[in-house]
């Protein structure tokens, strides 16, 4: 039976990767790689000639059972990402569960992770922190998830691709209302950047490379709810949901049952 590696890999500067990252790149049988044209330019800078094959969010369940069966047959595997730890908002979770189902081996390098970097240099208490991830799903999803965690009295890390960048800070805002942030983006590269702002505040960026947003967990009182009803079930409807949805928000909001806040919307339709 062999063994499965999972190995991070640099998040920018190509001098970030363990000794023993590099000892296992070159001594294993195969590296199962996000997109193998990507990853060849670290290989190739390391001279490691092992064999790359193919596994991504697109070919997950292919791709999974190729490398079970390669295990099976004693082969060792390796497998990264394009940057970062695997796994952590990219493809390798199904295949780690079907190898904790077969009882097939797995180990785990320590190594090089977005969320860790920018929550130290972010500047805000590190003792606790809620690594949050991408933003996924319809509008109404997202809001919602978004409600769930607001109150969360700690540092919440997302990542955000550039062009969901001006939305996403726009849906956050809109939740969260204005809270101490950091934008951190090309991490170890030269052109790393570590920006403060104030959720709702406007900002200007180059849309290069993904983006990680720290937002402080400094719990302010939401500044939706200094709206009247009305204008509360507007401003919902005004970013693209249906009333219902709204409605349903609104009431999450003010702490209150959704069938108030949908009465006072008839009345105020009557009026």
């Amino acid at each position: 039976m062999g063994c499965l590696y999972i190995v991070p890999t640099p998040i920018g500067n190509l001098k970030d990767i363990t000794l023993r990252a590099l000892d296992v790149l070159n001594n294993v049988d195969i590296i199962a790689c996000e997109n193998t044209k990507h990853s060849q330019i670290l290989l190739n800078h390391y001279n490691i000639k092992t064999r790359t094959i193919s596994y991504h969010k697109f070919n997950e369940n292919i791709g999974q059972n190729k490398i079970v069966k390669l295990l099976q047959e004693g082969k060792n595997v390796a497998l990264i990402s394009d940057a970062g730890m695997p796994l952590i908002s990219d493809p390798g979770y199904v295949l780690v569960k079907e190898l904790e189902k077969n009882n097939i081996p797995f180990t785990v390098l320590p190594g090089a992770s977005a969320s860790v970097c920018a929550m130290v240099m972010s500047g805000f208490d590190t003792q606790q922190f809620l690594f949050y991830g991408f933003l996924k799903g319809k509008l109404s999803e997202k809001i919602e998830a978004l409600t769930k965690i607001k109150n969360i009295n700690t540092p919440i890390i997302f990542y955000i691709a550039p062009h969901d960048l001006e939305k996403d800070l726009k849906l956050i805002f809109s939740v969260f209302g204005k809270r101490s942030s950091k934008i951190i983006n090309e991490i170890s590269k030269i052109y790393e950047k570590n920006i403060p702002f104030i959720l709702g505040e406007k900002i200007s960026f180059e849309p290069r490379g993904e983006y990680v947003v720290v937002v402080d967990g400094e719990l302010q009182e939401n500044i939706l709810n200094n709206l009247s009803i009305e204008q509360h079930i507007n401003h919902y409807i005004e970013m693209g949901l249906e009333k219902k949805e709204a409605i349903k928000l609104v009431a999450k909001d003010r702490n209150v049952a959704k069938n108030e806040i949908y009465q006072q919307s008839v009345i105020l339709q009557k009026m």
